[in-house]
């Protein structure tokens, strides 16, 4: 089929896909469907993840990550050391490689002789018709994925100082001599992390009590212990005022201790994130928002209007790329008609902080279980109590199931330690099947592997079956 122009001037497409990170495999099925799509971008091709988010901040990582390894080989009797770090090397392979993919993903759409590329900001100017750069285009369907950006904190005197988000933060050139981190959340900690174990002195400053506040307790207690054996960390602090003069930022604080000036020459801020819904003007196609400018959809996706569809971070249920394409899956089959309409369900959706050390997790935490008075159990293990984390020296990771007391039903696991984002995939897996602590219990793990500890901390739940069971 070939687009078609309306008495209004604006295009007409089967499709348009507002977006291209996982919501751009739409127009795809547009396309195999005999349909046309339309896909707006304002940015480079692939979303968040490839360009912004998990792949670039995971490869950074993996080269703090080797950092820690030599810096722990004496530990294991090999004597090495660090001549020089490559500061360059490092950020331009990732920036290079990010680049590549977005190149490669927008060649192939434009490749496409039913989908058309409006590259530009894409605004609604009435029911279901979009302008981009002086061009209208109209859709009876249409697929809003268009992200999330970072969050800038009012702070006084902000706009008058140079600041990194994640997203420079990913790309700078520079390696920092001090580093202010504003936000102890899984992106401030991860770059404290990248930025840290590579040689840049860490002041992480965080409104709450512990780091990664939204962690089970036990682990973000336990995190933060040790992260400020690393790093600079201020917990309980208000950020007062920022200036910047002669190279050096200044970051006035309150805290229970008192008043306090933190000074470094780069300032990261990471204080979650907005979704990108406010530049969309949504309201002249009557899609409604809340408050925080998430958009409102059902259990399939759709929003309160008909034939307008959402997913991903402008949705919010998560801002995890696993989720969006999790989302994707169930948005692409609610679209086409594939058949009865599925319910997106959300039950038992990992995610992973990949620091120093990781951390898994899934489910309830302990405290959500009691907020919502459910009679519950708790196993926990020591990484150090298994063989695999006594050779590999992790001395204080650990293991810990939130299970229903009756029944042993598995409400929530938390992993803090080596691989954890690796070991709470199996845990994810089998509460998305309705497997209890006895059926790992009963399982056969393999001695001395990583595994063993999350076994170990099944048989711990109390009232758990343990083997043999006849």
């Amino acid at each position: 089929m070939t687009a078609q122009g309306n008495g209004d001037g604006a295009r007409e497409f089967d499709v348009i896909v507002i977006g291209t990170g996982s919501g751009v495999s739409i127009a795809d099925s547009a396309v195999a469907a005999g349909m046309t799509a339309a896909i707006v971008e304002s940015g480079p091709f692939g979303g968040t993840c490839v360009n912004r988010g998990c792949i670039p901040s995971k490869q950074l990582i993996h080269s703090a990550d080797v950092m820690e390894i030599i810096q722990k080989a004496g530990d294991f009797g090999i004597n090495a050391h660090v001549d020089s770090v490559d500061w360059q090397k490092i950020v331009s392979r990732v920036a290079s490689e990010a680049d590549t993919s977005a190149q490669t993903i927008e060649s192939r759409y434009r490749g496409q002789n039913a989908v058309t590329v409006f590259r530009g900001e894409g605004r609604f100017v009435a029911h279901k018709t979009m302008e981009i750069n002086g061009q209208r285009i109209t859709a009876p369907m249409i697929m809003i994925a268009a992200g999330s950006r970072p969050s800038v904190p009012p702070i006084p005197g902000i706009e008058d100082v140079p600041y990194l988000t994640s997203d420079e933060a990913l790309r700078h050139d520079m390696q920092p001599q001090r580093l202010i981190v504003v936000g102890g959340g899984f992106v401030g900690i991860e770059l404290a992390h990248f930025y840290g174990a590579l040689g840049t002195d860490v002041t992480i400053v965080q409104r709450g009590p512990t780091l990664l506040p939204i962690e089970d307790e036990d682990v973000s207690r336990r995190f933060t212990d040790l992260f400020r054996r690393r790093h600079r960390v201020i917990l309980d602090a208000e950020t007062r005022r920022v200036s910047h003069a002669n190279g050096e930022i200044a970051l006035e604080i309150t805290t229970p201790d008192g008043d306090q000036t933190i000074r470094g020459d780069t300032l990261l801020l990471a204080a979650g994130r907005s979704p990108n819904s406010d530049r969309l003007d949504l309201d002249k196609t009557g899609v409604e928002t809340t408050p925080r400018g998430l958009i409102v959809v059902d259990e399939y996706l759709e929003t309160t209007q008909p034939g307008i569809w959402a997913l991903g971070d402008v949705v919010g249920r998560y801002q995890l790329k696993h989720n969006a394409n999790w989302e994707w899956w169930h948005a692409d089959h609610n679209m086409f008609g594939r058949g009865p309409k599925a319910a997106v369900n959300y039950h038992a959706m990992p995610h992973a902080v990949f620091a120093s050390p990781q951390v898994g997790a899934v489910g309830l935490t302990e405290r959500q279980a009691r907020e919502q008075g459910i009679p519950y159990v708790l196993g926990t293990y020591e990484y150090a109590w298994t063989a695999h984390g006594e050779a590999i020296g992790d001395t204080t990771g650990f293991v810990k199931i939130i299970a229903r007391e009756d029944g042993r039903e598995i409400l929530g696991a938390h992993i803090m330690g080596t691989d954890a984002a690796t070991l709470i995939q199996d845990i994810a897996n089998g509460m998305r099947i309705g497997l209890t602590t006895d059926a790992y219990s009963q399982a056969i793990y393999i001695h001395p592997a990583a595994p063993e500890v999350v076994y170990r901390a099944m048989r711990a739940v109390p009232g758990t079956a343990v083997p043999p069971v006849v």
